[in-house]
């Protein structure tokens, strides 16, 4: 007979790593006064899996990240009611500052944009590896350095024992993006969540880091949330993706069924900006008229409605759509999705 400790444990086995719920992510607007940015976002992440998120800039896509890690705070920022975020069974949602700095680097891990920037240049990139690795796995000094190095030679860092006693600006940006990468891994986190990684890297070098990342998921399980603008390293690196547009979840589902089978306007707008060389048939490549609304100005219905060429007045623009299934694994904001038929990829 399962006593109540072995009942939870099998719970939380079972249950998704990471799952958020409702999240709602609001900064300071003056005169007490909140502006949201995130608005009712809500997905799962399990063990090993790759969820992309994607959407043009101004999505929300970097604030969710954030917020995920719980660092909207050190801008200002605040979870509004009704949030909710569980990491491994435990709520995360008011947890104080200690319990997310065990997290942090341990639980979960985060590569960042630049990482040039993420780097301290006045400390060797073997110090601040080893700094993380006696923080959350109690090394000392000498096994945390061995760690340092092992973590550089995992990331392909030719002369690893040498390069780890050099600076951050000896590296070039592809190289310093690596060690982000084995600084992150090197506490055996999770989660992963890899904000643009491959943002001002040329198209050789960010073929590598990706398959990179991919290496290191299948011989780590480390769950993956990959934040990109770049739908088509999306489909390569993740099993399901959720598109983002003005603050909320657009549409969300495998990449089968959302790259060959979208179903809201705002997704089919994306895919039909990819190169697609090998399609057999010269296009333009098409663009989506206007940009995203700031997060003052957002519609009460709609908030693609401006920019669709589906939208119905009076019907698009009356009411703000909720997430509904769609054929397939699909959820999609739209409510015409039902009725349309949009192109996706094409092969």
């Amino acid at each position: 007979m399962l006593d109540k400790n072995s009942m939870e444990s099998s719970a939380r086995k079972d249950s998704p790593l990471l799952q958020v719920q409702d999240l709602t992510v609001q900064f300071p607007a003056g005169r007490g006064k909140w502006l949201t940015a995130v608005d009712g976002v809500s997905f799962d992440l399990a063990a090993g899996e790759s969820v992309g998120l994607v959407g043009e800039s101004g999505s929300g896509k970097t604030v969710t990240s954030l917020a995920l890690m719980g660092l909207t705070g050190r801008t200002g920022g605040r979870l509004a009611p009704g949030s909710k975020v569980v990491f491994d069974g435990q709520d995360l949602t008011a947890a104080p500052d200690r319990v997310w700095r065990d997290l942090r680097g341990g639980g979960m891990g985060m590569i960042f944009q630049q990482p040039i920037r993420s780097l301290n240049p006045a400390f060797t990139v073997g110090d601040q590896i080893a700094e993380s690795v006696r923080r959350h796995l109690g090394l000392g000094r000498k096994a945390a350095m061995a760690k340092a190095v092992e973590m550089l030679e995992l990331v392909q860092i030719p002369r690893a024992a040498d390069r780890v006693k050099e600076y951050p600006h000896a590296f070039s940006g592809g190289m310093c993006q690596r060690v982000m990468i084995a600084m992150v891994m090197a506490s055996n986190p999770r989660m992963l969540i890899a904000d643009e990684p491959t943002t001002a890297l040329d198209v050789t070098v960010q073929a590598t880091i990706l398959s990179l990342l991919r290496d290191l998921q299948e011989q780590t399980g480390v769950a993956m949330l990959f934040v990109s603008h770049d739908l088509a390293v999306v489909a390569e690196l993740c099993q399901k993706v959720i598109v983002m547009y003005a603050g909320e979840s657009a549409e969300e589902g495998t990449i089968d069924d959302v790259f060959f089978r979208p179903a809201h306007p705002y997704t089919s707008g994306l895919l039909a900006s990819i190169p697609q060389p090998n399609s057999g048939t010269r296009r333009r490549l098409s663009a989506i008229p206007g940009g995203i609304p700031a997060a003052a100005d957002w519609p009460s219905g709609c908030r693609f409605f401006d920019r669709c060429e589906y939208a119905k007045p009076g019907l698009c623009d009356a009411v703000h759509p909720s997430m509904t299934q769609v054929d397939g694994t699909s959820h999609a904001r739209c409510v015409r999705a039902s009725e349309l038929t949009l192109a996706g990829v094409t092969i």
